[in-house]
């Protein structure tokens, strides 16, 4: 999740930008830009970071924890739109980019625990 050299298991993006070491640019398949600052990062435990396009502007934060069955991973993410006429859908959409990200990340996590994964 926070190798930003490793993405191509998110199916929603065509690259990441690095820019520096807190600051990056996740570029979707359709040329969307959106300006991601890391706040927080503790390795293997807490990402947490800012982010901004021209819709919308906020924060996300994703805890990991160990559980009896392996891990669970909870994200928090609060976002407003910049448009008043957008605010009424920033819910549904968080909704399938949330669905959407975690269908990957489940599916990459099998991939490497399948013994799949690329040298």
């Amino acid at each position: 999740m926070t190798d930003l050299t490793h993405t191509d298991w998110r199916s929603d993006l065509a690259r990441v930008e690095v820019l520096d070491e807190t600051r990056f640019v996740e570029h979707t398949k359709s040329g969307y830009a959106t300006h991601f600052t890391v706040t927080t990062c503790e390795p293997k435990q807490f990402w947490a970071f800012t982010m901004e396009n021209g819709n919308m502007s906020g924060f996300w934060e994703g805890r990991f924890e160990a559980v009896e069955s392996g891990s669970r991973l909870t994200c928090v993410e609060t976002v407003n739109g910049k448009r008043w006429w957008m605010r009424p859908f920033v819910s549904g959409y968080l909704k399938r980019q949330q669905k959407l990200y975690m269908d990957d990340l489940l599916r990459e996590v099998n991939r490497i625990t399948d013994g799949n994964a690329a040298p």
